[in-house]
């Protein structure tokens, strides 16, 4: 099936344009904003109501010559009222610079061609993530929600005290969620672990991915930390509180009650029974179904949540470990993450997040994906071999089971969007597994493949909620059976998904909220700060495009009349850079960290 599809799209890339649309003409250029790597392949997309020119030409942003001429070759699929597409190779410009694509009568924003594009650009996304802090809030020089939390569940007598103060906001509501967060600090973790100079067999004056320009609390100022380091132990030391015992673990800070409009943080309203402003709920995770009014999860273990716990705890082990300052920190980490490993073995299935007055909840129905990432990991810190079997077991449990290749899922059913397990398993297995764990990635990414040939834009994933961290993991997953083989033939793909997110999609917009600096991105995203503070923050990445019927089927969503946007929607999909959608333009602190990943993957190989 792989050499069909490559056969197929390089067939259609060679097919003359039509020189007509029917309608009005006019004419779009789409390109990612931020630029492109001298030796990436370099692809944008025309698309007209009208007449495409066959030929386009890329010129110097500053003196107009002319740098790079080249035929447009038709794309595949229309889009909304565009039938006619074409894409823009200009692969063939190796020169760095600062350039403008011109193409009929239309001329694209600048962008850069360099080898240091994505240099910082991990780094700044760290700036959304410190602005989602619960407790001491760095961009809002203010402590919030001290009164985290009081129980409900577990072993303890319904409302009693435990302090789960820390952590992040979810997203642009003011909720915690271990099944996010544990996902976000192993995957900001794994971004250090893979691009510091160390892990790269490089001395440390070639310089590291992640800068020091801000100290443990997140305010300005180095404290000989990597930032990166500083948010993931965040997040640690909130995982450690939802942890108060061996055999204990609470998941999820507060519920929808939330939802009672924007409030800065440090101005709480909600009431949960002790008084507006003050304790929130924190749930245990007992493995059963839950949920204290009508709306009940389906709970059956609490095996996702403890693999993707025990892998954010030996990361940070094999981070810390060997510091002389921290090594008491680290034992403290693993020890953790053993016990609540073994948690998850004793209660194999999903802990899903819990609702309270409306039907939508985090809806996970896989498990097998986080013990193998959690045992990978614990083997990798402790060298004990019963890791690695329960590793392996899980690994061919969890197989390539995504939502990969599928229209329709569940809301984070398949989440993580991607098994880091496979990639941290493939170093220490034998040659057979090998070949099985490059295979599940393989699978996944050629059916993403099948479906990227669909549209013009070459984008493989299902236009669900939260559709944006599909893409992020699809060219994460990329990277990693990059890594893992040395096959290069999925590198194009890859660059199509992160040109997607960086504006070349059907509204040219970007979907990190203020970045790059200068360009399209979102302006009145679904964000408390954006809503009461009119302050943009750097760095947030949007939930994304849905299917149109997404979202005219969730509750309490619209847009402001009338659309900017509008004729570039789709029933295929729809984007709406409005604070009233919340489906499609609410940054989340999950999908942000994974896109740290997977520029730090990028913007390591431009150092190498």
């Amino acid at each position: 099936m792989r050499r069909t599809v490559l056969a197929a799209l390089t067939l259609l890339s060679l097919l003359p344009l039509p020189l007509r649309a029917q309608g009005e003409t006019k004419l779009y250029v789409r390109v990612n904003q931020l630029g492109y790597r001298v030796g990436d392949a370099k692809v944008a997309v025309a698309f007209s109501t009208g007449e495409l020119p066959e030929k386009f030409q890329v010129v110097d942003a500053g003196d107009k010559r002319v740098a790079f001429e080249g035929a447009a070759r038709r794309a595949a699929g229309g889009w909304g009222r565009f039938a006619a597409h074409a894409e823009l190779d200009f692969t063939g410009l190796r020169r760095a610079g600062r350039y403008r694509l011109r193409v009929g009568g239309a001329e694209s924003a600048s962008f850069e061609v360099g080898t240091g594009v994505y240099a910082g650009l991990a780094d700044e996304l760290l700036e959304f993530m410190r602005q989602q802090r619960c407790g001491y809030n760095p961009f809002l020089d203010a402590v919030c929600h001290p009164f985290d939390g009081r129980t409900a569940y577990g072993p303890e007598a319904p409302g009693t005290y435990l302090d789960a103060t820390g952590g992040w906001h979810d997203a642009g509501d003011q909720l915690k969620y271990l099944l996010t967060s544990s996902n976000a600090t192993a995957q900001m973790l794994l971004a250090y672990v893979l691009t510091s100079p160390a892990a790269r067999g490089r001395s440390r004056k070639s310089g590291a991915v992640f800068k020091d320009g801000f100290d443990g609390r997140g305010r300005p100022g180095a404290n000989g930390t990597p930032d990166v380091l500083d948010e993931a132990r965040w997040g640690l030391e909130w995982m450690l509180k939802l942890h108060p015992a061996p055999g204990g673990l609470y998941h999820q800070v507060a519920d929808d009650r939330d939802h009672v409009g924007f409030r800065l943080p440090q101005n709480e309203t909600a009431d949960y029974g002790w008084g507006k402003g003050s304790y929130r709920v924190v749930y245990f995770a007992d493995g059963a179904p839950q949920g204290l009014r009508q709306f009940k999860s389906r709970s059956d273990g609490v095996a996702n949540l403890a693999g993707r716990y025990a892998a954010a705890m030996a990361l940070g082990y094999q981070v810390w470990k060997d510091s002389p300052r921290e090594r008491a920190y680290a034992q403290r980490l693993l020890r953790a993450g053993v016990e609540v490993y073994e948690l998850g073995r004793a209660k194999e299935g999903v802990q899903q997040g819990n609702s309270y007055g409306a039907p939508y909840r985090y809806e996970e129905t896989t498990w097998a994906d986080d013990m193998e990432w959690g045992a990978a990991e614990l083997y990798r810190a402790t060298g004990e071999r019963r890791y690695l079997r329960d590793a392996e077991r899980y690994a061919r449990l969890a197989a390539s089971e995504s939502w990969m290749g599928k229209e329709q899922t569940g809301h984070y059913q398949f989440y993580p969007f991607m098994n880091v397990g496979h990639f941290r398993l493939y170093d220490p297995a034998d040659r057979r597994l090998r070949a099985e764990l490059a295979g599940y990635y393989r699978e996944g990414i050629e059916r993403c493949l099948t479906a990227g040939s669909k549209n013009p834009y070459g984008v493989g994933v299902p236009f669900i909620w939260c559709s944006n961290n599909l893409v992020a993991a699809l060219a994460t997953q990329c990277l990693l059976y990059e890594r893992m083989t040395g096959d290069r033939r999925f590198r194009r793909f890859a660059a199509a998904q992160g040109d997607w997110l960086l504006g070349r999609n059907p509204w040219g917009v970007s979907m990190f909220t203020g970045l790059p600096a200068g360009g399209v991105s979102p302006k009145d995203p679904h964000l408390f700060t954006n809503a009461l503070l009119k302050r943009e923050v750097r760095g947030g990445l949007v939930d994304g495009p849905v299917y149109r019927r997404i979202f005219q089927s969730l509750k309490g969503v619209g847009i402001t009349e009338p659309d900017p946007l509008a004729p570039f929607q789709d029933e295929r999909a729809v984007y709406h850079d409005d604070i009233k959608d919340y489906s499609t333009n609410e940054p989340t602190m999950d999908g942000t960290a994974s896109a740290i990943l997977l520029w730090a993957l990028l913007g390591g190989e431009s150092r190498q």
